[in-house]
């Protein structure tokens, strides 16, 4: 048996982060496997100082120049790789990455924010409709299976500052939520939770407004979804909130194969 540490992370523009400490957060956590959200960038407009890491690099990159992507950084070759969902405009918005390994697979995803107004809001909806198939449709074969990445929802009360004030906001809708409880429903668990059933204050996300952070204001976000059969593989979980390189902070969990 191996341990193998997985980690999810919004860098929010990875050439921005790294010009923030990304490659310090690297060779400190030492991550296995590094899930990347909100890349930003081509391939060929990757920071050199991450070409030239160690790892397997596999990218799903937004059609539209600076905007969205998501990538998976791995020590371990993976067997294969599935670009997107299948959708057209989920896929043209570079959101989900998959990587099949021998043990389990791994998904790197960012879902969209609805906070820019309805129409968003809306497309986010259909989005969970069809994360949610392609979920299901992952489950089929028994792998184990982590999904990785940028929810852009809290499922809790105790995921986000202030639930009170924040069941009309965007991220936190009962409709929202309800699709995460939805998603646990069909055999999948959150690996954190798996963990830290109870902890408070324990956010991945703060706004850069008001100074948010320091005052921990902030909502979690960021997860490990994982089938059902992951939890007793689960060792570790922690989120690596010192870290400034993006208003999101490393998810980081460990698991044993």
């Amino acid at each position: 048996m191996s341990d193998v540490k997985i980690a999810s992370y919004n860098v929010n523009g990875i050439r921005a982060a790294t010009r923030k400490g990304l490659y310090s957060w690297i060779e400190e956590s030492s991550p296995d496997l590094i899930c990347f959200q909100e890349m930003r960038s081509t391939e060929q407009d990757m920071p050199k100082l991450l070409v030239e890491l160690n790892y397997n690099k596999y990218h799903e990159i937004a059609k539209k120049k600076g905007y969205s992507g998501v990538s998976i950084f791995s020590t371990i070759p993976a067997n294969a790789i599935l670009n997107g969902i299948g959708v057209d405009w989920i896929d043209d918005e570079g959101r989900v990455l998959t990587a099949e390994y021998d043990d389990f697979r791994l998904v790197s995803a960012y879902f969209p924010s609805g906070t820019t107004g309805d129409l968003r809001q809306d497309m986010k909806m259909k989005f969970l409709d069809h994360f949610l198939r392609f979920a299901i449709d992952l489950k089929r074969d028994g792998k184990p299976t982590i999904i990785a990445g940028d929810f852009n929802i809290c499922h809790l009360d105790i995921d986000i500052h202030n639930p009170d004030k924040q069941h009309k906001t965007s991220g936190f809708l009962p409709e929202e939520r309800a699709w995460v409880t939805q998603l646990l429903s069909i055999g999948y668990e959150d690996a954190f939770r798996k963990i830290h059933p109870t902890l408070t204050n324990a956010y991945s996300w703060w706004s850069y407004r008001a100074g948010a952070k320091a005052r921990n204001k902030g909502w979690r976000i960021d997860y490990h979804i994982v089938s059902d059969t992951m939890v007793g593989r689960i060792l570790e979980a922690k989120i690596e909130s010192k870290w400034n390189m993006s208003d999101h902070a490393p998810v980081t969990i460990t698991y044993r194969f």
